[in-house]
């Protein structure tokens, strides 16, 4: 341990660090390279190479150049994202939005539906109404 003083260590760790973030910056700007559609096909070879050959400079310049759609493309891509996870919930839970069954769908179907669950005694006269009221508003 004499050959290596703490603040060596924490010298290294920082450098270590900071070695991490570039590389996972270096990742998130070959994956907008290859998510950006308005990019041909030649630009995409052109800013890769560069990100390859000369990778401090090419992430550098990438960033300063493209960094303003880097993120509306993340924006983007999180919002579709959040919808697609949306819809998935909506149809696992078997509901469209109007609020109807995604299997019948008419309003005739929902309200056999909730007649048959105030029969078996599953909600009570008044949210069979209320829910009646709903369905055909």
């Amino acid at each position: 341990m004499d050959d290596y003083p703490l603040l060596n260590l924490f010298w290294t760790m920082l450098w270590f660090f900071l070695w991490i973030m570039w590389l996972f910056l270096l990742f998130k700007v070959v994956t907008d390279i290859f998510r950006d559609h308005s990019l041909n096909g030649w630009v995409k070879a052109g800013w890769l190479i560069f990100c390859i050959l000369l990778p401090y400079l090419g992430v550098l310049v990438y960033v300063i150049a493209r960094g303003k759609g880097m993120s509306e493309r993340d924006t983007k891509q999180a919002k579709q994202s959040e919808a697609a996870f949306q819809d998935y919930i909506r149809k696992a839970a078997g509901t469209q939005e109007g609020g109807t069954a995604a299997g019948g769908g008419s309003p005739t179907d929902e309200l056999a539906r909730l007649a048959d669950l105030k029969d078996k005694g599953a909600i009570t006269p008044e949210e069979f109404e209320k829910a009646k009221a709903k369905v055909l508003a």
